[in-house]
């Protein structure tokens, strides 16, 4: 029985290639898990999902991240996620594409987010990671930064903090950093 279906198999493909097709090249576990988190997303009004390079290619997309309270209020704030064809069993590669200050993201994009490092676990998925990637900016958390000097500020000047971030959102300088306008 085994030996019928590879020859079915094998038809298939002959016919495929006959017919000038290319042969149908089959989805890897993690574009099938990907597939899946992205069908049941459940984002919240101020994100949103977008794939610049094509539905075809779910393992890049972008996610924009409009907060609707606190510090960040009214910025708009976009990541690249890469996805290796080993998820869920490695976690999502994520940078921010807009230079922000904030003490859990760095100048270069890199985010500080437990989920996407050491608390990864196969059960999470997309959804959570936007959820925790939207928590960043309605509760900034100056105990793990990764830019010292903002969480710094935030932990000892909150009022500096807050007039900081609304420079750097709408376009100026804070201290030697420029920061483009993201309002």
């Amino acid at each position: 029985m085994i030996r019928l279906f590879k020859v079915k198999e094998k038809q298939k493909e002959l016919a495929e290639n006959a017919n000038g097709g290319s042969p149908i090249r089959k989805q890897t576990a993690g574009e099938l898990r990907l597939h899946k988190d992205i069908s049941e997303l459940n984002l919240p009004k101020s994100c949103s999902i977008s794939f610049p390079n094509g539905k075809d290619d779910l393992m890049n997309f972008e996610v924009s991240i409009r907060p609707d309270e606190g510090y960040y209020l009214g910025g708009t704030f976009l990541f690249s996620f890469q996805v290796s064809p080993t998820y869920p069993h490695e976690a999502p590669k994520v940078k921010c594409k807009t230079k922000v200050y904030h003490p859990n993201i760095d100048l270069e994009g890199n985010v500080c987010l437990n989920i996407l490092r050491e608390d990864w676990k196969p059960v999470l998925n997309i959804n959570t990671v936007i959820y925790g990637l939207y928590h960043l900016f309605t509760e900034p958390n100056y105990e793990d930064p990764l830019n010292h000097d903002a969480a710094a500020v935030l932990r000892d000047n909150p009022k500096m903090f807050e007039s900081n971030v609304r420079r750097a959102m709408y376009g100026g300088y804070v201290g030697q950093t420029y920061f483009q306008r993201c309002m």
